[in-house]
C-alpha cells in the first residue's frame, strides 16, 4: 500500500474524530450557556480570539518549522552515512588483501545491523542495541589499526582509509543525535492545552445559525489535529508515515556486493 494512503488512513479519523468532539462539545456548551448570554461579550470575545489564535498560529508554524528541520538534517545524515560507508568499502579495496576483507566484511556487518537492529532501536531510545550495532564499526576500526601497509601507494590509501572510517563515525554520532531529539514535554503540554483553549475559544461566540458555528468551529478543531498529527509524525524521523528511508543503506549494502564482485574477478 502506498504512503500517501497510509498517512490518509491513519490521518482522517484523527481529524474527523477531533472535529467531531469538537461539535458534541459546541452541543453540550449551548445546552448551558444560552446565545443571549453571550452576545453582549460578542465583540470583546472576538478580539480575544483573534490574539490567542494569532499566539497559537506562531506557535505551530514554528514547532513545524523546527521538526521539519530536524527532518531533513536526518534525511540528509542518513545519505552522508551511506555513502561515507560506500566509499570506506570501495578505498580499502587497494589495501592488503587480509585488511580489506576484514574492513570489508565488518562494513557489511555494520550496515546489516543498521538496517535489521539500529532503525528500530533509535525509535525507542534502546540503548543496548545502538552499542551492540557500535561496536561492530569498534571492530571495523580494530582492522585498520592493524593494517600494515607495504607500498607507497597503500600508505596513500591507508591515509584515506582512516579520513573517511572518522567521516563515517562522526556523520554516525549525528544521525544518533538527530533520532534522540525530540520536542520538550513542556512544549507538547503547551501545544496540546492550547489547541483545547483556542477551540473551546469558539464556543463563546454568538452564532445564531448553529449549522454555521458547528462548521467553523470543527473546520478550526480539524485543521488544528491536522498539523499536531503533522508535528507528533515529525518529531519522530525514524517512524511514523513520514519517516526517513532506509533506501541509502539498502543500496550501499547492494553497492558493497558488486564491489566485492568486481575485486574478486579483477
Amino acid at each position: 500500500m502506498r504512503s500517501w494512503l497510509l498517512t490518509a488512513l491513519r490521518l482522517t479519523p484523527v481529524v474527523a474524530i477531533v472535529s467531531g468532539l469538537s461539535v458534541v462539545g459546541l452541543v453540550g456548551f449551548r445546552s448551558v450557556i444560552s446565545l443571549e448570554q453571550l452576545r453582549p461579550s460578542n465583540s470583546e470575545v472576538g478580539t480575544y480570539i483573534q490574539t490567542v489564535g494569532g499566539i497559537y498560529a506562531v506557535l505551530l508554524a514554528f514547532v513545524v518549522y523546527v521538526v521539519w528541520g530536524q527532518f531533513n538534517d536526518a534525511h540528509g545524515l542518513i545519505h552522508r552515512e551511506a555513502t561515507a560507508l560506500v566509499d570506506l568499502h570501495r578505498t580499502a579495496s587497494g589495501l592488503p588483501a587480509g585488511t580489506r576483507a576484514a574492513i570489508q566484511e565488518g562494513l557489511r556487518d555494520y550496515t546489516d545491523a543498521v538496517l535489521t537492529d539500529e532503525w528500530q532501536a533509535m525509535t525507542h531510545y534502546d540503548q543496548a542495541t545502538i552499542d551492540r550495532v557500535g561496536h561492530r564499526l569498534d571492530e571495523v576500526w580494530t582492522a585498520i589499526h592493524a593494517c600494515r601497509p607495504m607500498t607507497e601507494c597503500q600508505h596513500i590509501v591507508f591515509g584515506e582509509v582512516l579520513s573517511r572510517f572518522n567521516t563515517l563515525t562522526d556523520i554516525r554520532t549525528g544521525r544518533l543525535t538527530s533520532a534522540s531529539s525530540r520536542i520538550p514535554h513542556a512544549m507538547k503540554i503547551l501545544l496540546y492545552t492550547g489547541a483545547i483553549l483556542t477551540i473551546g475559544s469558539m464556543y463563546l461566540m454568538a452564532i445564531d445559525a448553529f449549522w454555521v458555528h458547528a462548521t467553523v468551529t470543527a473546520a478550526l478543531a480539524g485543521a488544528i489535529a491536522h498539523v499536531l498529527f503533522l508535528i507528533r509524525d515529525l518529531d519522530d524521523a525514524f517512524a511514523g508515515d513520514w519517516q526517513v528511508a532506509k533506501e541509502p543503506f539498502v543500496r550501499a549494502r547492494l553497492s558493497f556486493e558488486r564491489a566485492t564482485h568486481l575485486v574478486d574477478h579483477a
